[in-house]
């Protein structure tokens, strides 16, 4: 096999009949710059040449590429509790020209929950999970210095082995008023708050328990124990906890050596945080106080009993 994968990226990880299989997409050298790795994916397969080519390898070409180039190293992961301004960070640090920033790029997530659906053997999932970040790790700019993840929400489950894997790489916890984020979940809701949609997750509630929640409670329920787990990942394995009324201001502030934020970046920064981070042709407008007015007193009620506590403690070790 070629192990020679210049220009082409990971775009799916699937178990196919006992093994694992990775379908690759050329990407040349064009940044991943949209709000979302599925986003540039959408882009890229556009292309005339994806429509033509398209590559399809065992996951032992990700550990073959691995060797023979693996890419720059892990910057920063970026775990976050949903709708609380991760995208508008991904956004903030994809403007700079040294960061190659992944945006829930779903064949990360597939590996991290591979040992949900496949055994295998032990350290094959570090390896695995190691060589498919150096696979996007790779600088087809060749001005790259760092790799940046904002994984999914869920996978604040999976972060003491994301931890265990790379020990010395910092992370945060970006979090907000969890009736902010379970009011935008009811209105749009993401694969982690709608019963049986996520697939096996840490996460996911036994489907008998499930079905006796309403939505309000659901999403409330999956939101809290997000919220939760962020803590202890932050008290345990030192993660930086973030409110998203900090941002964008603490990317160039108490964030700035965390994500090499430089002051001749700040200019750029501060256009890119104008503009709303999922629809960058629109400009951005402050939804928190229409979110919590909206909010029926059964949602206010769900999100008391079941989110409100590790929001607060979370909000006690950022201030302590």
């Amino acid at each position: 096999m070629n192990p020679d994968l210049r220009h082409w990226l990971p775009i799916r990880v699937w178990l196919a009949e006992g093994e694992w299989r990775v379908d690759w997409c050329w990407f040349g050298e064009r940044p991943l710059t949209e709000p979302f790795y599925r986003d540039s994916v959408q882009r890229a397969l556009r292309l005339p040449f994806n429509q033509a080519m398209r590559r399809e390898t065992p996951l032992a070409s990700l550990l073959a590429w691995q060797q023979a180039c693996p890419g720059v190293a892990p910057r920063a992961f970026i775990h976050h509790a949903s709708r609380c301004g991760s995208t508008l960070l991904a956004q903030l640090l994809a403007g700079i020209d040294r960061h190659i920033v992944l945006s829930e790029p779903p064949p990360l997530d597939s590996l991290l929950r591979a040992h949900f659906v496949d055994a295998p053997a032990p350290g094959q999932q570090a390896a695995w999970v190691s060589a498919l970040l150096s696979a996007f790790a790779q600088p087809r700019r060749g001005m790259e210095e760092g790799l940046v993840v904002k994984l999914d929400a869920w996978n604040i489950f999976e972060a003491d082995f994301l931890h265990r894997l790379y020990p010395t790489t910092p992370w945060i916890f970006l979090y907000r008023d969890p009736l902010e984020i379970v009011v935008s979940q009811l209105r749009q809701p993401g694969a982690h708050t709608v019963p049986g949609l996520l697939g096996p997750s840490a996460l996911a509630f036994p489907p008998d328990q499930a079905a006796g929640m309403s939505p309000a409670e659901f999403a409330a329920r999956s939101i809290g124990r997000i919220l939760d787990q962020g803590l202890a990942q932050c008290r345990r394995n030192g993660g930086a906890p973030v409110n998203y009324c900090e941002l964008p201001g603490a990317l160039w502030g108490r964030l700035a050596p965390l994500f090499d934020v430089r002051e001749s970046d700040l200019a750029g920064l501060q256009r890119i945080a104008s503009r709303d981070a999922k629809q960058p042709h629109l400009g951005f407008s402050a939804d928190s106080a229409a979110k919590r007015e909206s909010a029926s007193a059964a949602v206010r009620a769900a999100v008391e009993r079941w989110a409100r506590a590790p929001y607060l403690a979370l909000e006690r070790l950022r201030l302590s």
